[in-house]
């Protein structure tokens, strides 16, 4: 039993070929120390430039040439962060890798956590590893208020409190499944990305954990959200799912009826 169960590690961890993606757009302050974080965990990093200006470009040049192990791919002028992010999830399936842990360009995310995002992932692969930020008072009230309506439609549009937060940008995806529901539907170009691919890739069945992690908003930090654009966008995103979720209101609930069962 013991060699069985031994041996099957080994496939698992053989399966097991994560890479760290950033999208970025003129963060040429932090895009550094975040890529060499990374690195230093041993990730291959996959660099989405998404149009970023001239002092951008010459950071990330120098980073990709310095490590092959940084791969820096390009968009020709700024299309969003779904965007870049569709792009570099792509690149990173038809490269063998399996699994991508989306973070932050900007230093908001703690890289001292990759190490338990890889491990949540080794132990479920066919798990979309979400993190559930811990905050401090550095985060604008507004922005984290708004957070809270977002995450009760999230709720009712997968019928489902398994999701903590669908809006944080430090996430592991499992590229199979992640891929084929790109390749179903073009996710959106822009900041409801994050929020729209969760909610759809649970519908899918993929299952989630949540892991905690220290997300703070450095002083001077350099944020792209729009409160009137962002917003408008986000609440179209919301009336979309919850359209979308109305025909598989009867799977999702027989499917959480079935876990309930399984669980018990």
């Amino acid at each position: 039993m013991l060699a069985a169960t031994s041996a099957h590690a080994a496939v698992s961890l053989a399966a097991f070929r994560p890479c760290a993606l950033i999208p970025i757009y003129n963060h040429k302050d932090t895009i550094a120390a975040t890529a060499q974080a990374l690195r230093a965990h041993g990730l291959p990093v996959v660099i989405v430039d998404d149009g970023s200006n001239e002092a951008t470009r010459v950071v990330l040049d120098a980073l990709s040439a310095q490590d092959t192990n940084i791969t820096l791919l390009r968009l020709p002028y700024n299309q969003g962060k779904g965007r870049a992010l569709t792009t570099g999830m792509l690149a990173a399936h038809k490269a063998g890798f399996s699994h991508a842990l989306q973070i932050d360009a900007d230093g908001q995310h703690d890289p001292a956590d990759v190490p338990r995002f890889l491990a949540e992932g080794l132990v479920a692969p066919d798990a979309m590893v979400c993190g559930q930020p811990i905050y401090d008072d550095s985060v604008p009230r507004a922005r984290l208020y708004g957070r809270y309506v977002t995450h009760v439609c999230v709720w009712a549009e997968t019928l489902s409190l398994q999701l903590r937060d669908s809006m944080c940008g430090y996430r592991l995806y499992p590229l199979n499944e992640t891929c084929a529901e790109i390749a179903r539907r073009a996710p959106p170009a822009r900041m409801d990305f994050d929020t729209e691919i969760a909610v759809r890739l649970m519908w899918r069945g993929v299952p989630v954990r949540n892991l905690p992690t220290r997300v703070i908003y450095p002083e001077n930090g350099l944020s792209h959200f729009r409160m009137l654009r962002d917003n408008l966008r986000i609440s179209a995103m919301h009336t979309r799912l919850l359209l979308g979720m109305l025909p598989r209101a009867p799977g999702l609930l027989w499917r959480k009826r079935r876990s309930t069962a399984c669980a018990a």
